[in-house]
C-alpha cells in the first residue's frame, strides 16, 4: 500500500501560529503497532537516499548555525532516530524542534480500524519565525513531498 496525501484538520492545535501543515495516511495489516513502535520504524531508520540528502543538508546549514537534529548526548529514550520526543500518549507520538528559522512538530498517530488492520499517520506542522524560515521551508518542500511518504512506507518493512 502507498501512502496517500490528506489534509491536517487542526495545525494551530499542534503547533500555535502554523504556517504549513500536512499529512500522509498508510493502512496497515496485521502489525499491531503501537505509536511510538511505528514512529520508530517510519523516524529511527532511513533509506540510503534519505540519509544522505540529509547529510547534505546538514553540510549546507552548518554555516547558518542552524539545528540538526537531537543534541548528541541526548539519552536515546528522549529522541527516535534525530528527532527529540516531545510527548507521547496513547496512539500519538509528537517529535520536533525550535530553532531560530523555524519550530517543527512531526506527529506519527496510530488508529485501530479493527481486523487487524491499523492506520499509520505522519504530519508534519511548521511554523516559521522569519524571511530565512520561509526561504528554508520553500528550499526543502520538492523533497520533504517525497520524503515523507517515503519514511513512511518503511512502517510495512520489518
Amino acid at each position: 500500500m502507498t501512502p496517500t496525501a490528506q489534509t491536517f484538520p487542526d495545525p494551530e492545535g499542534a503547533l500555535a501560529g502554523a504556517q504549513f501543515a500536512d499529512r500522509y495516511v498508510l493502512t496497515t495489516e496485521g502489525l499491531a503497532l503501537t505509536a511510538i513502535g511505528a514512529a520508530e520504524r517510519v523516524l529511527g531508520r532511513s533509506p540510503r537516499w534519505v540519509g544522505r540528502l540529509t547529510q547534505l543538508r546538514n553540510l549546507v546549514v552548518m554555516p547558518f548555525g542552524l539545528k540538526t537534529g537531537a543534541k548528541p548526548d541526548a539519552p536515546p529514550e528522549s529522541r527516535i532516530g534525530i528527532f527529540p520526543l516531545i510527548s507521547q500518549a496513547h496512539g500519538r507520538v509528537v517529535l520536533g524542534l525550535d530553532d531560530r528559522h523555524l519550530d517543527f512538530r512531526i506527529l506519527v498517530e496510530v488508529n485501530d480500524l479493527g481486523a487487524g488492520r491499523q492506520e499509520v499517520a505522519a504530519s508534519t506542522i511548521v511554523k516559521t519565525h522569519n524571511l530565512f524560515g520561509r526561504t528554508y521551508l520553500a528550499i526543502i518542500m520538492p523533497f520533504h513531498r517525497i520524503i515523507v511518504p517515503a519514511m513512511l512506507a518503511q512502517v510495512l518493512i520489518k
